[in-house]
């Protein structure tokens, strides 16, 4: 990797062609300059979106359903790998595929890049749905079977891993927490899933540098949500322990449009 500060990039693009069509992805990639930049929720084939990104190399896992989910990892330095999903034996260890939700693995939800020094992996993180229906997905399959895979990775190098994680952790991560107790992204099982990356270890960047609320990633389309900031921080970039020391500064991007959600990212020394 290059010896300057690295800096990686994460976004929830909620489709990248929409983006793109409102002329707003390549404008942001010219100003903030990630070294790498994870996508999440493409909704799209490689080639569907006909951007033209001639310094960076693009790894996709995109979603077997056309128009939904799926991952992609930009990267001006080639990987030594890229692998799309979770390994089969965590998969099976975690019933993902007998679990009757489908197959989260044709989803196109997890890539990983490895590099000389650290893996980095993106996730779309299943939503647990308004009725709650994919939580026994979440709490029992998804959240056990990823954390897994992040600590299989792990005994090899450091890990980074970033996206929407489709959770709001604690009581500041959201504008009103109060009215949405048990609500999809903040019940109990999905912030026990989310606790269980921090006892296992892993480090949310962000909150390295700040505390209290205020700070959200995600807002409502309905009742001016955004411009009011009433939203909630589901997007996170998280790192081993190991990695601590060389994360120098963890952010927020709300200005940046084009999606319900707005990127997040670390500078890493």
């Amino acid at each position: 990797m290059a010896k300057h500060p690295l800096k990686i990039i994460s976004w929830n693009v909620n489709g990248i062609r929409a983006v793109h069509r409102k002329e707003l992805f390549l404008p942001f990639i010219a100003k903030h300059q990630p070294d790498i930049l994870c996508l999440q929720e493409t909704k799209a084939m490689r080639g569907q979106a006909e951007i033209d990104l001639p310094q960076y190399e693009e790894y996709w896992n995109s979603a077997e359903r056309k128009g939904y989910s799926g991952t992609a990892i930009m990267t001006k330095t080639q990987p030594l790998a890229v692998m799309n999903g979770l390994p089969e034996n965590i998969m099976q260890k975690f019933g993902l595929k007998e679990d009757g939700y489908g197959d989260p693995g044709k989803e196109g939800r997890v890539i990983a890049a490895e590099y000389e020094e650290f893996f980095l992996v993106t996730v779309y993180t299943p939503n647990a749905k308004d009725d709650l229906s994919r939580i026994p997905l979440r709490h029992k399959h998804w959240d056990p079977a990823f954390l897994a895979y992040c600590q299989e990775l792990e005994k090899k190098k450091p890990v980074i891993f970033c996206g929407d994680l489709n959770v709001a952790h604690t009581p500041d991560d959201l504008a009103h927490p109060k009215p949405n107790e048990g609500r999809k992204g903040f019940t109990e099982e999905e912030r026990e899933g989310f606790q269980n990356f921090i006892d296992a270890g892993f480090v949310d960047t962000f909150r390295m540098f700040k505390k209290g609320n205020g700070y959200y990633s995600w807002w409502s389309h309905w009742a001016n949500a955004r411009e009011r900031n009433i939203g909630w921080r589901i997007d996170y970039v998280l790192v081993s322990e190991f990695l601590r020391p060389r994360v120098k500064e963890a952010f927020i991007l709300p200005e940046v449009l084009g999606s319900d959600h707005c990127p997040v990212g670390i500078v890493l020394e």
